[in-house]
């Protein structure tokens, strides 16, 4: 039975088709049909009768006669857009089929713009967006010259005859095993392939392709002795998001990514699959040959240049760094309208008390709180109402924030800071020194730097969650509230949030178990050659897992204190917050009785993906900073600091 999948708006719709004579204006309804029923307000269509929408393949964009019938017109598993009347249709996009990546799951904009790399500037907001495929990629001439110089070096090695490990040897344990000249190409050969033994599910296009760029930066750098003509192959690959297929799992961080950064190369040697968003999934070579490139040959030690490095780590440990910041910044204000809902006392966040703890992250917490609950700046309706209650301090879930939610802060900067420091580096084995003519064994490829870090990112974010579940618990708990139970009226007839917060509470506990660090793992492999790794992919996939759940539990509590401010309701809150919750209303409608509940929280935390509370809130935030600098006003303490990425050390992004 085919099957096709069509995007309506910022749905993805899987549509199974039993009659293949069918019309595909049938198929636009049906789609339509489905989308209606996923969405709490039914998309805002009230019949299909009266909808008239057009139905394009995403690839080429051509325009589809909804006359024709389907087997005529579509083939199996075809991608289509179809945009209804008003609508804007979207001019490109990729599907991120298989493998999911939450960096930009609808479609990816191409530009025109350019990442100049050099090895030395990169950061893990560049890659993240490389990922996205928001640049293409461009060698500096610097970065060429360098390349090229330890391309030579390499060259006369084997003109001579020398016996040095990885170029004229075996690998591993076969490292005293010298392999003849006639055969180097074959040794490199086969090492990419013996080395493609990876399992599980490929990375989504997004995550490859960071896997991709970051390998090319690496190379650039020109310590690794690869040829400028394979560096520029695989860069043309990469503008032409040619993407090998690269299962998720078989690295144990030690020597190197080797089976993930294998399985990258040998899509590039034009042997296994391959994606685009022209071809989708197919034989590398034939997706190579669609796009006009040839598959790279290998040369004297360039197969192990390609698989050799912290890539997967880095790569994935970049993501998990930008979501982390995300949404630790946006709990804030989560957190926030929280207390608001709750009743909550704003002393605790008093500046003075935080500057006799001055840890960066926990003064720049209480202050965002500062800058988004009651004062001067935003007086609150619902503050007011309870300025002469009884209540002597809160609970540690709310009068705690900056302590919790700051060393999150901090703990996100230093493990950006190591993630950054090895974007950068140079981890391959052996390393060519061209300017002192020799190459020398190390171990820059054992990734316990990452793997540590991230096991750590995953237990300071996890935090966030542990602590928001505990707020939910409170804005559900009449007793604890002075709210309806479950934030919902006719409780008994209607459950309201119980099962969401079970959910939060069922994320948590997952969390609990993930956060136990991989990095404290070692199983020796290699014939004991390699008897110590790092086992730095799984603290990398797990770290990624524990922050979204992180970004769900809190896409709940936001869920919640909005349903929580309609029983206040006249009295409405400060600004900035009002903001926040007039943006959730855009996605999802007030709880008025039991619904289908998964969409909105889906809504809500696909807001926070897209870091559209964090925009809303930062101008107030912004303005507060402002005002309270200005003449005459109390100054902000010195040691505030802001979380926004830090600019780049030169200009990488050019216009051309």
């Amino acid at each position: 039975m085919p099957r096709f999948t069509v995007h309506i708006r910022d749905e993805w719709l899987a549509i199974p088709c039993r009659d293949p004579t069918k019309t595909i204006h049938w198929l636009g309804l049906e789609a339509l049909r489905r989308y209606i029923k996923n969405k709490p307000d039914n998309g805002g269509i009230t019949t299909l009768k009266d909808v008239r929408f057009v139905v394009r393949r995403c690839q080429g964009q051509g325009l589809l006669d909804g006359e024709d019938t389907i087997e005529d017109a579509l083939e199996d598993n075809d991608f289509l857009e179809l945009a209804m009347e008003g609508d804007t249709m979207s001019t490109e996009f990729i599907p991120s089929q298989p493998g999911v990546s939450h960096l930009y799951p609808y479609h990816v904009l191409y530009r025109s713009e350019n990442i100049c790399m050099d090895g030395n500037s990169l950061t893990s907001t560049d890659l993240v967006n490389l990922g996205r495929g928001l640049y293409k990629i461009k060698l500096t001439p610097e970065a060429e010259t360098k390349v090229v110089q330890a391309r030579e070096l390499l060259d006369t090695i084997v003109k001579e005859n020398k016996v040095v490990y990885g170029i004229t040897t075996g690998f591993g344990k076969f490292a005293r095993t010298v392999i003849p000249v006639g055969k180097l190409k074959e040794l490199q050969e086969n090492l990419v392939r013996s080395h493609s033994a990876g399992v599980g599910n490929p990375l989504s296009p997004e995550r490859t392709r960071m896997l991709l760029a970051l390998r090319i930066n690496v190379l650039a750098k020109g310590y690794s002795g690869i040829s400028l003509e394979t560096l520029h192959a695989m860069i043309q690959a990469f503008n032409a998001s040619c993407l090998s297929f690269v299962p998720e799992k078989g690295t144990v961080g030690a020597s190197g990514d080797l089976a993930p950064l294998s399985h990258l190369a040998l899509g590039l040697m034009g042997e296994g699959r391959m994606w685009s968003p022209n071809s989708g999934w197919a034989d590398a070579k034939y997706v190579l040959e669609a796009h006009g490139l040839k598959p790279i040959v290998l040369r004297p030690k360039e197969g192990l240049a390609l698989i050799n490095g912290t890539q997967m780590i880095t790569s994935l440990g970049a993501e998990a760094v930008e979501r982390a910041q995300a949404i630790a910044r946006q709990a804030d204000i989560v957190a926030a309208l929280t207390l608001e809902v709750l009743k909550g006392s704003t002393k605790a966040f008093d500046s003075e008390i935080h500057a006799l703890r001055p840890h960066p992250g926990q003064i720049e917490v209480a202050f965002r709180f500062r800058s988004l609950l009651e004062s001067d700046h935003h007086p609150s309706e619902i503050a007011e109402s309870h300025r002469f209650c009884d209540r002597v301090q809160d609970a540690y879930t709310m009068r705690c924030c900056p302590q919790v939610h700051g060393i999150v802060n901090d703990t996100i900067n230093f493990v950006k800071n190591i993630i950054n420091t090895e974007i950068n580096s140079a981890t391959d084995n052996p390393m060519v020194f061209a300017e002192r003519g020799e190459t020398i064994s190390g171990g820059n490829f054992h990734g316990e730097y990452p793997a540590k870090a991230l096991d750590y990112l995953a237990i300071g974010v996890h935090e966030l969650a542990s602590i928001s579940e505990r707020r939910i618990e409170r804005l559900c708990n009449p007793s604890l509230s002075e709210l309806p139970a479950f934030l919902v009226n006719e409780g008994g007839l209607n459950s309201g949030f119980m099962i969401a917060h079970c959910t939060a509470a069922s994320l948590v506990s997952e969390n609990k178990v993930l956060c136990h660090p991989s990095s404290v793992d070692s199983l020796s492999t290699s014939a004991a050659t390699e008897d110590h790794v790092s086992m730095g992919g799984w603290a990398a996939r797990k770290a990624l897992r524990v922050i979204e759940h992180v970004e769900q539990v809190l896409a709940i509590e936001l869920l919640a204190a909005c349903q929580g401010i309609e029983f206040l309701r006249p009295l409405r809150t400060t600004t900035p917050l009002e903001k926040v919750y007039d943006l959730v209303r855009s996605v999802v409608r007030p709880w008025i009785k039991d619904r289908f509940m998964s969409p909105d929280i889906e809504a809500v935390h696909r807001l926070l993906l897209d870091q559209k509370v964090w925009h809303v809130a930062k101008p107030y935030i912004d303005k507060y900073e402002t005002q309270l600098s200005s003449p005459g006003s109390r100054p902000i303490s010195p040691t505030s600091f802001s979380l926004e990425p830090p600019l780049s050390p030169r200009k990488r992004v050019r216009h051309e």
